[in-house]
């Protein structure tokens, strides 16, 4: 007869399972199971792009209470705008997420003439706003054509290399019609003197060079030739050239061209780890200029810290990568140059939007997607985010896992019934 010993039996005053613990090493491995998963991408492009969406109405309606009760008396004006374009935005990235990839390309051409036309007559015609001749009245609404340009010549150039693709070992390919319908564009828009659309406008152009495999020297010759623009136009307009060189030193000319870097870094300055709360901005209350619209990051920082600031490049990091898994593994060439000149876009306004309100950068008056006020801005961005998705779900191994997901709802509801 064998006798329990005491010290080994189960207590019945502890747990019999004790909490699951995972080591360092399987934390990994379930990270990269997750990220591994067909339809990853699709979800971090939701739930990325749907985060940076709510974070920006909630900043513009906080950034933007005083400014709009001085100008309408009514502090909603602003966020209620805001508003109706995101309710037209949404549709239309849900339209851009389920069109046809051949429908997309048929409309390249299109969109790039008119994207033409409308730079073309805000040259001539333009409204004028704080300097930059870049706004057209149709109408009742005022629009900003450079930033329909921006999409519009992705898809356009995407589709002219997607037809290339046996052909782009020759620089005359690359370079015919790509670069001189760039640089017409972004011609038109420094006519309007908007040097920071004009700079993403390049960069986009550079970037849809990078990924199609253009010689390095075209790159080194590029920047020299940039540099030179950039130094005489800075040289021929005194306003223009103050801005540049006050980034250095915003306090050194702070009743001038230095008060609204000054004021933003007054705003991240103070908003610490986790910020004063939403609403608790002090910079927004007339001091710093267009804080819902190019400095809305600074108003963020103030009101949500470094935490939510941080958050939001994060999340403009996570579509970075999302939109780039989606480029490595497709086997079509229009989505892989579309998808890589969406990030470029999107991720370079980003950097620069961030860099100008730290002082890292001049300010040259661009918007940070999602985020700041502006239906002209929101509209091709958002059109931009549901091509991302669209492309996301047209993934092989995604758009079997949608499938099945379908028919298994299906039968879920016929058994039901």
């Amino acid at each position: 007869m064998t006798t329990a010993d005491p010290e080994r039996a189960p207590s019945l005053s502890r747990p019999l399972v004790g909490p699951v613990r995972l080591h360092p090493g399987a934390w990994l491995k379930a990270v990269r199971e997750a990220l591994e998963r067909p339809l990853t991408s699709y979800y971090l492009l939701l739930s990325a792009a749907g985060l940076l969406l709510t974070i920006g109405l909630v900043m513009v309606l906080s950034s933007s209470s005083v400014f709009a009760f001085r100008e309408t008396g009514d502090s909603y004006s602003v966020v209620r705008r805001q508003l109706t374009w995101t309710v037209i935005g949404l549709p239309a990235a849900f339209l851009a997420s389920r069109v046809s990839l051949v429908w997309v390309r048929r409309l390249a051409y299109p969109a790039f003439s008119i994207s033409l036309t409308l730079l073309l007559l805000t040259a001539f015609i333009g409204v004028e706003r704080n300097g930059n001749t870049n706004w057209l009245v149709l109408g009742p609404i005022t629009i900003q054509p450079s930033e329909i340009a921006k999409l519009s010549l992705v898809v356009w150039a995407a589709h002219i290399y997607a037809n290339k693709e046996r052909r782009l070992g020759s620089l005359h390919q690359i370079m015919v019609p790509v670069v001189p319908g760039m640089l017409l564009a972004t011609g038109l828009v420094i006519f309007g003197r908007d040097l920071g659309t004009a700079l993403i406008l390049f960069g986009i152009m550079i970037g849809m060079l990078w990924v199609v495999g253009a010689p390095a020297r075209l790159f080194l010759l590029s920047s020299m030739v940039v540099g030179v623009i950039a130094l005489a136009l800075a040289a021929t307009d005194t306003e223009r050239l103050a801005r540049i060189t006050t980034f250095v030193d915003p306090f050194k000319d702070f009743q001038g061209t230095g008060w609204q870097p000054a004021h933003g870094l007054y705003a991240m300055s103070s908003g610490g780890l986790f910020g004063q709360g939403i609403g608790a901005s002090q910079q927004k209350w007339g001091t710093l200029p267009e804080a819902h619209t190019d400095f809305i990051f600074a108003v963020l920082g103030e009101e949500l810290g470094l935490v939510g600031t941080l958050l939001v490049i994060g999340l403009f990091l996570t579509i970075a990568y999302a939109a780039l898994r989606i480029a490595r593994q497709t086997k079509d060439p229009f989505v892989r140059y579309a998808t890589f000149g969406i990030v470029v876009w999107l991720i370079g306004q980003m950097i620069i939007n961030v860099g100008m309100v730290l002082a890292l950068m001049p300010v040259v008056g661009i918007p940070l997607p999602l985020v700041s006020y502006g239906g002209s801005s929101l509209l091709p961005t958002l059109a931009a985010i549901g091509l991302l998705i669209g492309f996301a779900r047209r993934e092989p191994e995604a758009a079997r896992a949608l499938a099945q997901r379908r028919r298994l709802r299906s039968a879920g509801l016929s058994a039901r019934r």
